[in-house]
């Protein structure tokens, strides 16, 4: 571990990696040129398959535009185990009870009554879920709609691949109604401080967002999951839809590694986001530091 006086990053993005609507490469070199110039960061660049290799000589592991693990599973689950086993500090954490952990959050969330979308993961629990025109089957370890299929009611229990039975495991898949929403809305926050909210056009596509006004409602709403999360430090993105009563349902707690659509934002709220993620880094350092001479 060095002992540089300016922080040493090793920032673990795919500049290639191509997202429907976004461009990653572009808001990471925007980011880590910010982090480098004027927050005093030393920072390098690297794949997420490469981040358990090189790790060791960096004081702090950003994960950002890493994009879908499933895509490099082995190599994700390599660096966890060497990052908890070494006590090498990451951001966001790795104790992330969301996104970063698979989907069980949302069957979690379901059991316990929050405003989510129904989910389920078994034929067994299809009862769970309120009649819809269509279903959405995807998998628990997915992302960016990789795997995902709409179907009718009647072949969800053949999807999930299971029989029915309660003493069964999870299919690795999951099962949630098609809600008729009017807009998706995302809400981010750094640490457990909200910095801003974009939402779709009524109808619109997915990452074509405005900015948004929160209600006090809608913040209520969103930090109920930032709090049940419970992540000392870094990045959460709460996706949510407007359902067709009015109330907004979660569609996903994103903690691992959001995309922060930074260039649809004003550049008083992007310097402000920058500045507040600059400082969130440093206490996330600083509070590794204090728990090494524990």
């Amino acid at each position: 571990m060095t002992t540089a006086a300016r922080p040493r990053l090793l920032y673990v993005t795919d500049l290639a990696y191509e997202a429907r609507g976004r461009r990653y490469c572009d808001e990471d070199i925007f980011l880590t040129s910010r982090l480098r110039a004027d927050f005093g960061f030393d920072l390098a660049l690297c794949h997420p398959a490469d981040a358990a290799a090189l790790m060791d000589s960096f004081d702090l592991v950003v994960i950002r535009n890493s994009g879908p693990v499933i895509n490099y599973l082995a190599a994700y689950e390599e660096f966890r185990a060497r990052a908890l086993a070494s006590g090498t500090p990451v951001y966001n954490p790795l104790h992330g009870r969301a996104d970063m952990a698979g989907k069980q959050y949302l069957l979690d969330l379901t059991a316990a009554g929050f405003p989510v979308i129904p989910t389920v993961d078994r034929a067994a629990h299809l009862d769970r879920l309120p009649e819809a025109a269509e279903y959405v089957v995807k998998p628990s370890l997915g992302a960016d709609s990789i795997g995902l299929r709409v179907l009718p009611r009647a072949e969800l229990a053949s999807a999930l691949g299971d029989t029915g039975s309660e003493s069964e495991s999870g299919s690795g898949l999951l099962a949630q109604p098609r809600i008729p929403f009017s807009y998706e809305v995302s809400f981010y926050f750094v640490d457990d401080d909200f910095q801003y909210a974009l939402r779709t056009s009524d109808g619109g596509e997915r990452w074509k967002l405005q900015p948004y006004e929160p209600t006090d409602a809608d913040l209520e709403f969103a930090r109920r999951f930032v709090a049940w999360n419970t992540l000392d430090h870094g990045i959460q993105r709460v996706d949510a839809c407007r359902a067709p009563d009015g109330e907004l349902l979660l569609v996903e707690l994103e903690d691992l590694n959001p995309y922060l659509s930074l260039d649809l934002l004003d550049s008083e709220v992007r310097e402000r986001f920058v500045g507040r993620m600059a400082r969130s880094l440093r206490e996330c350092l600083a509070a590794a530091a204090t728990a090494r001479t524990r």
